[in-house]
This record gives C-alpha cells, structure tokens and sequence, in this order.
C-alpha cells in the first residue's frame, strides 16, 4: 500500500520546544539552516525516487523563494503551514484568517504551483476548541487539512491542550466541507496512540514504526508519516534556557532521521497526499 509523506518545512528556532526563550522578532537575526536541511531532504527523496507533501511555513517562503520553486520543480506537493508558526487556538478566526491569507500569498509570490489544496496547523495545534479554523481554511479555497490528531487533548492528557479531538476518526474524514487526513495512530489498549512521524520516529526503533505502519496499512488504510527539516540537523545550535524535557524532546536521535527515513523508503512506497488520497479529492 502507498502511504503518504510529509514534511512540515520551519526553522529549527520556530519550534514550540524555544517559543519561550526566543522571540518572533529575533528570527531573522538567528542563523538560518531550513534551506540545507530540506535540500539533503530532496536528495534523499530524489535518490529513492520518491515525492512527499511539503507544508511550507509562509515566513520561510518569503525568505526563501529559490526553495519553494525547487521543492516545486522537483515534482512534490506543496502545501501550506500557516505564515507566523502561530498555534492556531491561541489566534481568533480573524486573526487566523489573516495569518492563512498571507501565507497562501507567500507561496504565489514564490513561485509554487496553483491550486494548493492542504494546510497542517503549526504543532498540530487543531483541537476542540479550534475547530473553526476548518470553516476559515474552506473559506479560502483548501480542500484539505492534515492538522487532526485523533487523541484526547485536554488537561492532563497525552499530549496536553495543544492538539487533539477526543473522538475523531483516526483516517480520512469529511468535516466541515473539508477532507481530513489526520496523522497516523494506532489503537492499542483502548485509546490511540501517535506514530509514525516527528519525535515518535525518532525515539521509537524503526522496527516498532514499522510494526505501526504495517498495521495501518491492515487496516486497509494508508499511513500518514510527518518530519521537519530540522530533524535531519544533528549540528542543529544549542538553545541556552530550554527544560531539560524540551530539550530532550526536540533534539532526541537528531543524528539517526535521515538513515531511518532511507531505510523506511527502501522497503515502503510512499507519496504526496494529494495522490495518496487523490479519490477521495477527486484529483484520481
């Protein structure tokens, strides 16, 4: 089974691992590593023949142009992740209109493709109180999200207030007008559990990703796998001030992203979403 690829292309610096040691307003004076990290990420893919959806930060698209157009050329999807890394529950919908509005135009200017048709939410921060955001995505002409992750959210839970809905389907699924492909979970002991991409890939042996993905695909259903570029950056810089969970969280296996992903590719086919899912986005 074809299952789908995905990179969410931001600086290191603009994770929410630093959102409270550094300020928006120092990213342009901090030094800037998201255009080698996404092109070893192009020559990975290239290698193995293998094209992904790359959910491209608006900021990063009007700094970087030239990177836009090469993900572009190179054949793969792209997608928008929003323009100020903003995390979306902590916006209004005005505010999230405005910040969608600018990112989408970000991505004209450089150059990508018309009709981009996806968007996942910075920190997949798309929870039961930011549900809305589908309506204002809709209301700019996207035909997907990929920002769900179908696990409690909430105090106390897994993974804390910044994402999940307790309750949502854990594969593809019509809401609000638009089609949802959440990121891959797996059932097991009666709650789902998140795998297959970010700080899971990298802390989980390849083989229990593997395990996941096979399962997924079991299911009948395809998997949905998520990185960033800065997870390929072992050289990534130090952050002074940052807890030692966080720390750990963010930088965890950095040196072993990119010989699992080629691993992965060797023995999995794997594509944009907008192909993997192209029937139910009538793209087929």
């Amino acid at each position: 089974m074809r299952n789908a690829l995905t990179i969410d292309v931001e600086e290191y610096f603009q994770a929410h691992a630093y959102e409270k040691v550094i300020d928006s307003a120092t990213w342009d004076r901090l030094p800037a590593r998201v255009v080698d990290n996404t092109q070893r990420i192009l020559r990975l893919l290239a290698e193995h023949g293998t094209r992904a959806t790359f959910f491209i930060l608006g900021w990063v698209a009007d700094r970087h142009p030239d990177l836009v157009r090469r993900i572009a050329d190179a054949g793969h999807e792209i997608g928008s992740h929003g323009y100020a890394h903003r995390l979306v529950y902590r916006q209004t919908p005005a505010e999230f209109g405005d910040d969608i509005g600018r990112a989408l135009e970000a991505l004209r200017r450089a150059g990508s493709p018309d009709g981009v048709l996806g968007y996942r939410a910075p920190g997949f921060s798309l929870n039961d109180e930011s549900l809305w955001a589908l309506d204002v995505l809709r209301a700019h002409g996207l035909r997907y999200d990929s920002s769900l992750q179908p696990v409690a959210g909430g105090k106390g839970s897994l993974r804390g207030k910044r994402c999940g809905v307790a309750g949502a389907s854990r594969f593809a699924d019509r809401l609000a007008g638009l089609w949802e492909f959440p990121v891959s979970t797996v059932r097991w002991a009666g709650r789902n559990w998140p795998v297959a991409g970010g700080g899971y890939f990298r802390l989980m042996p390849l083989w229990l990703t593997r395990a996941a993905i096979r399962r997924i695909n079991a299911e009948g259903r395809p998997a949905v796998v998520y990185l960033h570029p800065w997870e390929f950056d072992p050289e990534e810089p130090r952050v002074p001030g940052v807890s030692a969970v966080a720390q750990f969280r963010h930088r965890v296996n950095l040196d072993k992203t990119e010989g699992r992903l080629r691993r992965l590719l060797r023995r999995g086919s794997f594509g944009p979403l907008r192909e993997v899912f192209a029937a139910e986005l009538g793209q087929a």
